[in-house]
């Protein structure tokens, strides 16, 4: 059951990120999981054009956060305390990349939620993260 829809989340990342908030998308949202796109800009590219590493983890955090506060409500301090992440191949240079999230827990204290990132077009995978959250009482 969703406790906030695309229009809600994508509010509440305005508000409260304001600061990135412009560098992310919504595209799809469902009670199972949801797709963000990340709007590629120059900010996100390292040397050689590529989107780097930390513009990703960018991606995997914020996809799960959302996909999270979807099915939680707004809780504005849930916080990451925990993140792996593999890179798998290099993003198509200068498209915009989607992740994938699929929530794998989702309990009172803790989430855990899995991402696949790809290069928009493609449905191969760039990159998987796995992120826990600790989500505040509430």
């Amino acid at each position: 059951m969703l406790k906030m829809d695309r229009a809600a989340l994508e509010a509440f990342l305005a508000t409260e990120f304001r600061q990135v908030a412009a560098d992310f998308t919504i595209e799809t949202l469902s009670p199972d999981g949801l797709s963000v796109r990340l709007n590629v800009g120059d900010r996100h590219l390292r040397p050689g054009g590529t989107v780097s590493g930390p513009a990703m983890f960018a991606l995997a955090d914020v996809a799960v956060y959302l996909a999270i506060l979807s099915r939680v409500g707004p809780r504005a301090l849930a916080v990451t305390t925990s993140c792996s992440i593999d890179f798998m191949r290099k993003p198509v240079a200068g498209v915009d990349l989607i992740a994938d999230v699929r929530l794998l827990k989702l309990g009172r204290v803790l989430a855990v939620g899995d991402v696949l990132i790809r290069s928009d077009g493609s449905e191969v995978p760039v990159a998987r993260a796995s992120l826990t959250y600790s989500l505040p009482p509430g």
